[in-house]
Formats: structure tokens, sequence, C-alpha cells
């Protein structure tokens, strides 16, 4: 840990103004270092508070920090083969037994239920970030809470009200609303209306969606649907206030009662449905004409991947005319959590192209990229490799969204995230 503080700052003293493009690469390798120092530091903050529940001195390899629970379960699995989640029986019985404290059983219960709640938790803030910390809240509070659990409700939805709970009081601790992007002085919009900003918004990489077992008749088909792991619905969920964000959540992608929603809200059943009613409007209007329901629906797979390796084709051989091909003529593009919105195709060639222009002031260098996928949906990994240096750093990750065989928006995310999608940060 200490060598990434003095490497963070080394790269902090070395800032300096620099041309838009030079700085923001400098900044983005800066962010990702600081990104793997708040992982070490949460970490170790799960720990400490995790000793003070406990009340009694214990070493660092005794904490049972989410870390170690994936360490213990990961054993488990490789010892007795593949991980399945237990069943609601075996899963109650094995908490009942938790609350003697036995950190083994704990971690066997828990642990196979992580993938899903990370993906409920990213659901209900949009940040893939806060959605890891909110996870490992969960488990903090369910070992804090273990005596309590006595089995009345399934072990899943136990851990459901945790996580939902810890949602709710972040979402509380931290006023999220999200605007509508502005126009920025001497810059080139498009004349489409400035689509929501929303800041917070964070990529989900699809690999981990892997981890959710799905048997395709069970609630975790659910979990993965594919129309509600999507930037476009994301985004317009953010525009509930959170307790509807819950109950939708709940009711229309999970699948749960009523009943069983209210009982985990601790609302009553007239409650949840007044909600539910509120919500559903909201969310047609904010979603696209294209998609005005969130329904499973059948995806085209194949031809995604073509646009998609034709659009990376286009840009490492800096052919603007072939991304003009695949862009839809009202696609929109944005760059959360910066200001950055350009609507309609003739505003995205006009930003991007002197990025590929050798002879332009603001060429970037060599592309390359990887092909990827998140929330659902194609995505690619940009590298660029600078004039006179012989390594491509990364640069960005973008997003696609594609409807009636055309590229209709581009989400471009900063790099800090791609070890998450199992991409390095160099090439």
């Amino acid at each position: 840990m200490r060598e990434l503080i003095a490497e963070v700052q080394r790269r902090v003293q070395l800032l300096v103004p620099q041309p838009p493009e030079v700085f923001y690469s400098e900044v983005t390798t800066l962010s990702s270092s600081i990104g793997r120092l708040r992982r070490i530091a949460r970490s170790a903050r799960d720990a400490d508070r995790i000793a003070v529940v406990e009340r009694r001195p214990r070493t660092a390899v005794e904490i049972v920090t989410p870390e170690s629970v994936t360490k213990s379960a990961t054993k488990s699995a490789t010892e007795s083969g593949p991980r399945v989640r237990p069943d609601e029986e075996q899963a109650a019985a094995a908490l009942s037994a938790v609350r003697s404290g036995n950190d083994s059983m704990f971690a066997h219960v828990v642990e196979p239920y992580r993938p899903e709640l990370q993906v409920h938790c990213y659901r209900m803030v949009g940040s893939y970030d806060d959605a890891e910390d909110l996870v490992q809240e969960t488990f903090l509070r369910a070992w804090r809470k273990r005596d309590g659990f006595e089995g009345r409700s399934t072990a899943r939805a136990w851990l459901y009200r945790i996580a939902t709970n810890a949602c709710l009081d972040f979402l509380r601790r931290h006023t999220r609303r999200p605007r509508h992007y502005e126009a920025l002085p001497g810059m080139e919009h498009g004349s489409g209306e400035p689509p929501a900003r929303v800041t917070w918004l964070q990529p989900y990489p699809d690999r981990l969606l892997d981890g959710v077992v799905s048997d395709e008749i069970g609630p975790d088909a659910a979990v993965v649907s594919k129309e509600t792991i999507e930037l476009v619905f994301l985004t317009a969920i953010q525009h509930l206030p959170p307790r509807q964000r819950a109950v939708l959540i709940l009711r229309d992608v999970l699948g749960w009662p009523a009943t069983e929603t209210a009982e985990l809200l601790e609302l009553s059943v007239p409650a949840v449905n007044s909600a539910l009613q509120r919500a559903r409007p909201t969310m047609r209007k904010r979603l696209p004409e294209r998609r005005t329901d969130w329904a499973a629906s059948e995806t085209l797979s194949r031809e995604e991947r073509a646009i998609v390796h034709r659009y990376m084709a286009a840009a490492e051989q800096a052919d603007i005319s072939v991304m003009a091909e695949l862009l839809s003529e009202d696609a929109r593009l944005t760059m959360p959590p910066n200001p950055l919105w350009f609507v309609g195709r003739d505003a995205i060639l006009s930003f991007v192209a002197p990025a590929f222009d050798s002879g332009s002031p603001q060429y970037l260098g060599r592309w390359r990229h990887l092909p990827t996928r998140a929330n659902g949906q194609p995505a690619m990994a940009g590298y660029v490799q600078r004039p006179g240096t012989t390594v491509y750093r990364a640069q960005n990750l973008d997003v696609i969204r594609i409807a009636d065989g055309k590229i209709v928006e581009i989400t471009t995310f900063e790099p800090h995230l791609l070890p998450a999608f199992g991409l390095p940060l160099t090439l």
C-alpha cells in the first residue's frame, strides 16, 4: 500500500497545466491508482468495523471481511465442486447456526448471493463502485444482525431486506438528482434536446452477471434481465424517488408479490401499490420512444457484434466515413461524469474527427480496441498510443446501444473500471 501511495504522490506532483487531452489522460491514470487505494482503504475500514462489533481482538486473518468471505466460499467451491446457491431450507438452517458466530458457515451461506445482491444495489444507485460498497455493507449488517434471524423469511429475502435498506440509507445521505446537460461555450452540441445527465452513472461488467445463477424459471432470470440492466433503464430509474425505485425494482424487475415487498419495506400493501402506480408512468416517460416498456425482447447479438467490430475497425483506421455510416442520424453521445454531450450524427463526428486526424492539434494518436460487454450491451475499451510512445494506454470505455441496425447511443466512461471487466489498463 505504501508503494501505491507513493505512486499517487508522484503522479500528483507531475500534474501541470497541459493541453486538455494530455491533462485528461494524466488525470485518468491517476484516478485508476486512487481507485485501487480506495478499495484497500475500504477493506481495512470494513475489517476494523467488524472487529469493533465483535468487541474482541482478532488478527487480520481472522476478521470476516467480504474479501475473506469470498476466499472462504471460493475455497469451499474448489473443494466440493461448482458453487451453487443453497436451497432456502438449507440456508435458513445454516443462518440459524451462524448465530453462534461461526464465520465459516456465515461465508458459506451469504457468499452465493453476492452477485445478485450487487446487481440489486447497482440498480438502486446506478454506480458500480457504490454497489460494491453497499454489498459489503450488507454483509457487515447481516453479520451484526445474525442473532436476529429467526428463519421466518428465506435467507434471500432477509439479505434483500438488508441490502435494500442499506441502499435507501445511502440515498438519504447522498442526495442525487439527475439533471439535463447544459450547453458549453464554443461547443456545437447538435440541434436535439439535451439528454439527462447522471454524473454518478457507471457501467456494469457482463462477466459478473455470469455469477448470478439462472434457471430461466426462477427469480434469478429477472435479476439479469437484459432490459433492466441497460444504461437507458438505469438512467430512467434514477429519476424515481428512492422508495418508489425500490418498489419498482422489487415488484416489476424481480417479480416479488406486493405482500412480500410491503413486508420488506415496512409499508402497507396499498402504499406499495400506490408507489408502483406512480413509478411506472415516470419510467415510461423517461425511456426512449423505441423502448416504452421494460419487458423482455429479442436481442440481435450477432448483428450487434458485427456493427461494433466495424465501428472499432473504423476508429483504428481513422475512417470517419464508416463511422458516419454506422451512426443513426439522431445518435447521442454522452460522457459521464464529464459535461460533454452531443446529439445528432454530425455533431458527434465534428467532435471526434480531430482526435483521429494526425494533422490536427487535437490528434490523440493511434487507437486499438478490445471488445467487451457492459449492462447487457456491446461495449469496447479504447486504448491510445500517443505520438512518440510505444504503449497503448486505456482512454475510455464505450457502451453502445443499437436499434434498427444503427448505433443510436454511445455512453463513454473513464477507464478506471476496466480491471473489473478483466481488461488491462495498458497494451
